[in-house]
Order: structure tokens, then C-alpha cells, then sequence
């Protein structure tokens, strides 16, 4: 009997890079290895190597052959034509190749997303499929398009939400099976920057998950707070939480995600989609599906949950089947 198709799937974002061997039909993870050789380190490298521009995707899949060696060792065997799929930022101005975005609308079944296919040569003998991001007038997304695709959203005129927490959450609405907007919330960043610089730093403490001991309650009562001042005023409250012994600093690293998820979630309570697709890293996932609980937008509209590698992969292998069908 034959090998079952396979596909390589790459996600190279800005600060990590992780490649998987994936079973086509099923999506089962045969393989997989990553490491910190994110696409901002591996453009680093390739200035100070100097080379000719020309040379630039040869460099960066060098660097792919070498833990395509580990996936090799793993499973025993050649992945000789096995073809790769990359999406995220290896498509930017800091990849491997720049790409232009694809303006929006784009097709949700992944069948118009601009991307471009690289050829196998001598030294790497695969052909490689590289996604490209999706713009709107005055908004961007890398990787996230992909993931997108693989929450196959229902053709319907009704109007549904993908909504990626993360760094840069990402919210798109969708309707007609064609995603028509765009909006990028800093959540991420900004609780990264708030807890970890300046002066709420030192009243807040990493660490613990959100149902243990009064986590989940802070959190809670961040949310809350979120619909009742503005964002500037309530971040001080982190600060004088500490100061009052009002909360524990673990507590209040919670309190923080609190105010800022519920203020970007807030959003919504303006115009309800008819359902919401919430799509990421199950700790961040867990913790805004209960910012959408609290704030009752779950209780107007359906919420599905699905994880990060679940729809990548999915959306991944969408788009390659358009434009590499197996043989």
C-alpha cells in the first residue's frame, strides 16, 4: 500500500518558527519540531551574511532543510517532494520572500488568497506554497487569513465573527462565505508592555492559571470595570489594588487581562454578529470566552471555540489543495 499524502506545515511568525508533517486526509501531526528562529533572528542573520539578494529564499529554506532533517530522523524515511505550506510572517518584508496583500473581500474557502509557489531545486526538493497576508484600507493580517479558511464558516448572509486573540487580535467579519472587514486590537501588546514596564509592573505578578483560588473573579471584576471608565482611568486602579492590598498581585495580573480583553471585547456589544468563531491558544481562548460571557455577548450569540493548530492546519491544507491538488 502506498503512503498517504502528506503535507509540511510552517508556521514562521516574527519571533518563532515551528514546522509539522501532516497527514493530508486526516490532519493527524506525524511529526513536528520548532524553535526561537522566528523570521525577525533568521533576517538578522541574513544581513549579516551579506549575500546577494537573489539568494535570499535559498537562505531561509536552508534553515527550513535543517529541521527537515529532524522530521526525517523521527519518522525514519525521506520527505524528499514532500510539499511545504508556509504562512505568517515568512511573507513580509522580514521573510523570505515579500508578498503584496490581498485586498479584502477574500473567499473563506481560501480559493483567492494570493500566494506564490516556490519550485523545488537540487538543494531543496520541495515545492513550497507561500500564503500571503490580506489588507483593508487601513488594516493588515499575516497568518491569521489562514486560519480563517480553517473555521469553515457557514455561506450565509448573516453576519459571523472570526475573532483571534493574541498579540494583535484580530476580528473579522464575515458574510457570504467572504471576509469584508477588519479590525486589529493591541491587547496583547499592550498587556505585555503595562505588566511588565512602568509603574504597574510592580503590582503585578505572572503566574497561575485562571480558576485557581480569586483569579477568575479579578479577572471577572476587570471586565466589568472595563464598561464602566475609560481604559486610562481603570489601568491606575491596578496600581492602588496593590497600594489598598485590595488584591493580590497574582489577582491583579488577572484584573489587568480583565480591563483589556473587556475593552476590546466591549466592541462587539455595539453590533452583535450572529455568531462568533473564537480561534486560538486555548489559555487565551479560555480567557476570552469568559470576558464574552461576562459582558452577555454570549448569551446573544453562539460562541464556537476552536484551537490555534486546529484551524491553521485546516486552512492550510485549503489552500494548498487549490493550488497543489495531489496528484
Amino acid at each position: 500500500m502506498p503512503p498517504k499524502p502528506t503535507f509540511l506545515s510552517c508556521d514562521w511568525g516574527t519571533s518563532s518558527f515551528r514546522l509539522r508533517l501532516v497527514e493530508r486526509e486526516t490532519l493527524t501531526i506525524l511529526a513536528e519540531t520548532s524553535s526561537g528562529e522566528g523570521n525577525a533572528a533568521t533576517a538578522e542573520l541574513w544581513q549579516q551574511a551579506g549575500q546577494p539578494p537573489e539568494q535570499r529564499v535559498g537562505f531561509y529554506l536552508a534553515i527550513m532543510q535543517q529541521h527537515l532533517k529532524e522530521l526525517e530522523e523521527v519518522v525514519g524515511t525521506s520527505l524528499n517532494d514532500v510539499p511545504v505550506v508556509i504562512s505568517g510572517m515568512a511573507s513580509s518584508t522580514i521573510g523570505m520572500l515579500e508578498l503584496p496583500y490581498k485586498p479584502l473581500p477574500f473567499a473563506t474557502d481560501g480559493s483567492d488568497l494570493l500566494a506564490r509557489t516556490i519550485a523545488p531545486t537540487a538543494d531543496f526538493r520541495h515545492a513550497t506554497l507561500l500564503i500571503s497576508g490580506v489588507r483593508s484600507a487601513d488594516d493588515v493580517m499575516r497568518g491569521e487569513e489562514t486560519q480563517l479558511v480553517g473555521c469553515n464558516f457557514e455561506n450565509t448572509a448573516e453576519e459571523q465573527l472570526f475573532l483571534h486573540p493574541g498579540t494583535h487580535a484580530k476580528h473579522v467579519v464575515v458574510r457570504h462565505g467572504q471576509a469584508v472587514a477588519l479590525k486589529t486590537y493591541m491587547t496583547g501588546e499592550f498587556f505585555s508592555l503595562l505588566s511588565a514596564k512602568g509603574i504597574l509592573a510592580a503590582s503585578v505578578e505572572e503566574g497561575g492559571k485562571l480558576e485557581e483560588g480569586e483569579n477568575l473573579r479579578w479577572f471577572e471584576k476587570g471586565v466589568q470595570d472595563s464598561r464602566q471608565a475609560n481604559l486610562l482611568h481603570n489601568a491606575f486602579r491596578v496600581r492602588t489594588n496593590d497600594l489598598f492590598k485590595s488584591a493580590g498581585k497574582q489577582e491583579n495580573y488577572f484584573y489587568l487581562s480583565g480591563l483589556l480583553i473587556g475593552s476590546e471585547c466591549g466592541d462587539l456589544l455595539a453590533a452583535l454578529p450572529s455568531q462568533i468563531t473564537l480561534a486560538g491558544e486555548p489559555v487565551l481562548v479560555a480567557h476570552y470566552r469568559a470576558a464574552l460571557r461576562v459582558l452577555g455577548v454570549a448569551d446573544k450569540c453562539p460562541v464556537q471555540m476552536k484551537t490555534a493548530v486546529e484551524v491553521a492546519l485546516n486552512g492550510q491544507r485549503a489552500v494548498l489543495n487549490a493550488q497543489l491538488p495531489v496528484q
